[in-house]
C-alpha cells in the first residue's frame, strides 16, 4: 500500500477554524442581494428562505460557506439574487446573531422579522408550565394507599 504524502486527512481538516468569530465589518445589501430569514434546511446545501420583500426563495449555499458555516433555521443570511431565475437564490453571507440585531436597529431589517437570539428565553417558559403538573397529596390519600 503506498505511504500517504500529503499534509494531513479528516483531523488537520477539522483543526481549521475558518468561522470569523471574531469582529467583523458588518456588511450591507447591494444592488442585486437581498436580506433573508432561513424558514428550514432542504439538505444537499440548499435552504428554504424568505427574503424580507416577502417571496419564498430556494437558496444554494455557496461552496466556501458549505460545512465551514452552519446555517440553521431562524439565522438572517444575505442572498445574491439570480436575474435569470426569480424564485431561487445565493446564500452569500450568514449573519452572526449580534450582525442581525444591529441590522434590525439600523433599520434594515423590518421591525416584524423575529431573530432566534436563543433558546433560553423558551426553555424558562416551558420549566413554569412543567410546575403545574405535579400533584398534590395530603396525608389522608397516603394512609388510604
Amino acid at each position: 500500500m503506498p505511504k500517504n504524502k500529503g499534509k494531513g486527512g479528516k483531523n488537520r481538516k477539522r483543526g481549521k477554524n475558518e468561522a470569523d468569530d471574531d469582529k467583523r465589518e458588518l456588511v450591507f445589501k447591494e444592488d442585486g442581494q437581498e436580506y433573508a430569514q432561513v424558514l428550514r434546511m432542504l439538505g444537499n446545501g440548499r435552504c428554504e428562505a424568505t427574503c424580507i420583500d416577502g417571496t419564498k426563495r430556494l437558496c444554494h449555499i455557496r461552496g466556501k460557506m458549505h460545512k465551514k458555516v452552519w446555517i440553521a433555521a431562524g439565522d438572517i443570511v444575505l442572498v445574491g439574487l439570480r436575474d435569470y431565475q426569480d424564485d431561487k437564490a445565493d446564500v452569500i453571507l450568514k449573519y452572526m446573531p449580534d450582525e442581525a440585531r444591529l441590522l434590525k436597529a439600523y433599520g434594515e431589517l423590518p421591525e416584524t422579522t423575529r431573530l432566534n437570539e436563543g433558546i433560553a428565553g423558551g426553555l424558562v417558559e416551558e420549566d413554569d408550565a412543567a410546575g403545574d403538573d405535579y400533584i398534590e397529596f395530603e396525608d389522608e390519600d397516603i394512609d388510604k394507599i
